[in-house]
């Protein structure tokens, strides 16, 4: 199908809308807010709101934004320092928010994100929950990471893109837009490529290392949520922020930007979960015949199958499964704590009563609980 209509058909099935702005698209290069920008964004929110599309805004600045009306010039790299910059920007940041919503009937929702929120079950449906309350009240969620807090994310790991791509797939979100101030994804001689089926590996090393001295991202980042978000069956664009409206055209199915297709099957928000939102606090390390049967048959792990066993869990857990290459092929729930799995590792269903005492479950992780992990 010609590229032009196949964003005409993703556009037109659009009701659920994520949209991600960066750092660089709402600050200059001192640091102080673009309130041009803000307001622009804020329009074309409100008017697709209007259209009955669902809008979430993740939103980078505060710490940008903290910075312009604390007088400094570069990027702080003293956490404390960090933090306090962002506590100063985020309320400005809202404010503005807020009044390009207002024009619309529109209110701005504040949520503010760690990426443990997302680790623990109950918060992450709790996350869900607030952002649907939000749309029946007339409100846009806008979602920033909690800088004043997440001390590891904001210190080495913070990027909005993981965020935007956590939360396009928890509120199974039809469509996650990144603005960036680049074009889309470029190819090797620096021209904009229009669609991309698939992120490969190939696609990959397309990325470019342009963090800038405001923002934490870059392109790698972009990629990553992009690969989270297409397979688990969504549509991603990444395209500049600067164009005209370029949300509105975006929804009428014009070529900006770098259009990313989804995967042909969707995945549950379980799988969604499992696959990206929680990271595995264990790992199961797989002979050729348990690898090859999670990856290519849709079945589950025996205890016969699992040759170590690594880290320290309960029943319940989220564990990474993996392949004599060391390559991680599936996340999944055990049915057993590590110290059992160690015991019955390598044995056969018939075996594990006379090992633990009794055999509560034939499967280490049962096929209804894992999800293979795609290109990782």
């Amino acid at each position: 199908m010609p590229s032009t209509m196949l964003r005409q058909q993703l556009m037109k099935n659009v009701h659920n809308l994520v949209v991600k702005v960066g750092t660089n698209l709402l600050t200059d290069t001192a640091g102080r807010l673009d309130k041009v920008m803000i307001n622009a964004i804020g329009r074309q929110l409100g008017l697709l709101s209007e259209r009955g599309i669902h809008v979430t805004l993740i939103t980078s600045g505060a710490v940008g934004s903290g910075m312009g009306i604390a007088g400094l010039t570069s990027r702080p790299r003293e956490l404390p320092v960090l933090q306090a910059s962002a506590a100063i920007g985020q309320p400005t940041l809202m404010a503005l928010y807020a009044r390009a919503l207002s024009r619309f009937g529109m209110h701005a929702g504040q949520l503010l994100v760690t990426r443990d929120d997302f680790e623990h079950r109950s918060r992450y449906l709790n996350i869900r929950n607030t952002v649907g309350a939000l749309h029946r009240l007339r409100a846009v969620p806008i979602i920033n990471e909690n800088d004043t807090t997440a001390v590891v994310e904001l210190g080495r790991f913070a990027d909005n893109d993981t965020i935007a791509a956590l939360v396009a797939n928890l509120i199974k979100a039809d469509l996650l837009v990144l603005l960036t101030v680049a074009d889309g994804l470029l190819n090797t001689e620096g021209q904009r490529i229009d669609l991309v089926p698939r992120v490969t590996p190939e696609v990959l090393k397309l990325a470019r290392a342009e963090k800038s001295a405001l923002g934490t991202g870059g392109m790698g980042s972009k990629l990553r949520a992009v690969s989270m978000v297409t397979e688990a069956g969504e549509t991603v664009v990444i395209a500049h922020g600067r164009e005209r409206n370029v949300l509105l055209r975006l929804l009428e199915g014009e070529r900006l930007g770098t259009i990313f297709a989804p995967a042909e099957h969707k995945m549950s928000a379980r799988q969604r979960w499992l696959r990206s939102a929680v990271r595995p606090v264990g790992r199961l390390m797989l002979d050729d015949g348990a690898a090859d049967a999670v990856l290519r048959k849709n079945k589950s792990l025996l205890p016969r199958g699992i040759t170590a066993v690594t880290g320290r869990f309960e029943r319940g857990a989220v564990v990474a499964l993996v392949n004599p290459a060391g390559q991680t092929i599936a996340h999944g729930v055990v049915n057993y704590g590590n110290a059992d799995l160690d015991r019955i590792k390598g044995l056969k269903s018939a075996e594990i009563a006379a090992a633990l005492g009794a055999k509560p479950f034939d499967e280490a992780v049962h096929r209804d609980h894992l999800v293979v992990i795609a290109g990782q």
